[in-house]
């Protein structure tokens, strides 16, 4: 892009620099495959473990040492890459990435280059402006390299403890040789929201197929970004950008947002954008310049050449496939069609143990609808205030499916319900023998609910002078105040017809 188009596309617009680009994003993901052992050797592939004792000779890279392919982790990316609506490979090979860093003990990495295991796949998201389509570009197969930790860092993907001074790094060669998948998507992303809706889309859908835990605060997923802007209309690419050290889908939307307006600006002022690696810092919220962005010859990729080339049987693949659940685009879909708004399904489907946990309570005889509403309201606000997974709430869905037929039967009140489901929280309980135990019957008949009603009116001379004179809405009033006489064992309906009928007699002299 010319520094003069630069600036005409910014002197085009009412608003700030940016306003006259459009975003072209990509993003590359780091999945680790949750496989026993590593890609090319024995060892343990844990998260974590004492420094540098998930090594051998082979993930260290002494002399003699040969690589053997991990054929659990072949499958794991098959199941990965279907799940994401990518062709395999009939044949695909590895290859070596030179390139030297002191956490990279052979100096390369096995990885893949010209013939990736898979390619041309798809992703749908919804930034908020209806259903879109991702495309994916290729999904390859490779090593992750060991851990540096700098200056006493502690903790880490590699579990070490730092040791050292101020001064020092230490190298954890505990992750090196875990398996990985790096996922690239196709430039077809346009804004920061678009990015995070893509990445979380692919988180979810990764973690349904059951081959990665994906937790971006261990390192199984990791993302970088690939970003440039050019003149809105345009069709010419401007200069790329990658954007590195996100850990979160918080920071990857705020370091595109802020890439982008760096950009624009520059633009604005006639400097030209850099073809460079720049660092993400959460704390100060910008892009720092890290190094030049390397070219792919200077990778130097050549065949493995300890490595054959794997032919990829399409029966495997199909048996794999068949074997897929019901991912997250299908399950959203269906959550939909059932009756849920966009963001009250993809809180059910993003978060795959209330989708689950749904379905089942809905298995149980639960409706739908009711289900749903309990899962977002009360048990989405107790594992927030809690901090735990929903498998440690003493909580089943045979017994959220009997809570909620409580309620429809007209047995419980909706107040009384959340006291249930409190109680069944704390012991565990069936929610009808807690029911019965502490006496939360609805209240229905209307002699009984006469009586309140009387004792309310008397009560609120006020508010039935308000009613009386026309004010219809104050009766609410009235029915609290049947419900907190009750103790919420009143039924609303029921209290709101007994209080007309005695405030009509009044109005009428009758009373």
């Amino acid at each position: 892009m010319s520094r003069a188009a630069a600036r005409e596309a910014a002197e085009g617009t009412a608003g700030g620099p940016l306003d006259a680009y459009e975003m072209v994003i990509g993003l590359e993901v780091h999945v680790e495959l949750s496989t026993r052992t590593k890609m090319f050797c024995s060892c343990p592939a844990d998260f974590g473990g004492e420094p540098n004792t998930h090594v051998c000779p082979v993930c260290m890279a002494l002399p003699g040492a040969l690589p053997v392919p991990n054929r659990r982790a072949v499958e794991f990316a098959i199941r990965a890459a279907r799940a994401l609506h990518c062709e395999i490979a009939r044949e695909t090979k590895f290859d070596r990435k030179n390139y030297h860093y002191p956490d990279l003990p052979k100096g390369y990495q096995i990885s893949q280059y010209d013939q990736p295991l898979a390619r041309n796949g798809w992703l749908e998201i919804d930034a908020g402006e209806g259903p879109r389509r991702i495309r994916i570009r290729r999904l390859h197969m490779e090593e992750d390299a060991g851990k540096s930790l700098h200056g006493g860092e502690t903790g880490g993907a590699g579990g070490a403890s730092g040791e050292g001074g101020e001064e020092s790094t230490l190298l954890d060669f505990n992750r090196a040789g875990v398996p990985l998948v790096e996922i690239v998507s196709e430039p077809d992303i346009r804004s920061p929201e678009e990015a995070r809706a893509y990445l979380e889309m692919l988180r979810a859908t990764v973690l349904y197929t059951g081959v990665s835990d994906v937790k971006m605060e261990e390192g199984s997923l990791r993302c970088d970004a690939n970003i440039s802007i050019r003149p809105r209309g345009s069709k010419e690419l401007g200069v790329l950008v990658e954007v590195k050290n996100m850990n979160s889908f918080r920071a990857v939307q705020r370091a595109l947002a802020y890439e982008a307006e760096r950009q624009a600006e520059a633009l604005a002022r006639g400097e030209r954008i850099e073809r460079e690696t720049r660092h993400w810092d959460e704390n100060r919220g910008v892009t720092l310049p890290g190094r030049s962005k390397e070219e792919v010859n200077d990778y130097r990729y050549f065949p493995e050449p300890d490595l054959v080339p794997l032919v990829i049987d399409p029966a495997w693949v199909a048996e794999i496939e068949a074997s897929l659940p019901e991912l997250p685009e299908a399950r959203l879909r269906r959550y939909q069609e059932a009756g849920l708004a966009y963001k009250e399904a993809w809180t059910l489907v993003g978060q795959r143990e209330l989708g689950d946990f749904l379905d089942a309570t809905v298995a149980a005889g639960a409706p739908f609808r009711q289900a749903a509403n309990w899962l977002l309201g009360e048990v989405s606000a107790r594992l927030n205030e809690t901090g735990r997974p929903l498998s440690e709430l003493r909580l089943t869905p045979a017994g959220l499916a009997k809570l909620i037929a409580l309620v429809e039967a007209g047995t419980v009140t909706a107040t009384l319900a959340k006291r249930v489901f409190a109680r069944m929280l704390e012991s565990g309980d069936d929610p009808e023998a807690i029911v019965e135990r502490e006496g939360l019957v609805q209240i229905s008949d209307e002699a009984a609910l006469e009586a309140v009603a009387e004792r309310v009116i008397e009560a609120n001379p006020k508010v039935v002078a308000d009613i009386l004179g026309g004010k219809e809405k104050a009766l609410a009033v009235l029915v609290g105040q049947v419900m907190r006489e009750t103790r919420g064992k009143a039924n609303a309906a029921k209290a709101g017809e007994v209080l007309r009928r005695r405030l009509a007699a009044l109005r009428e002299g009758r009373g």
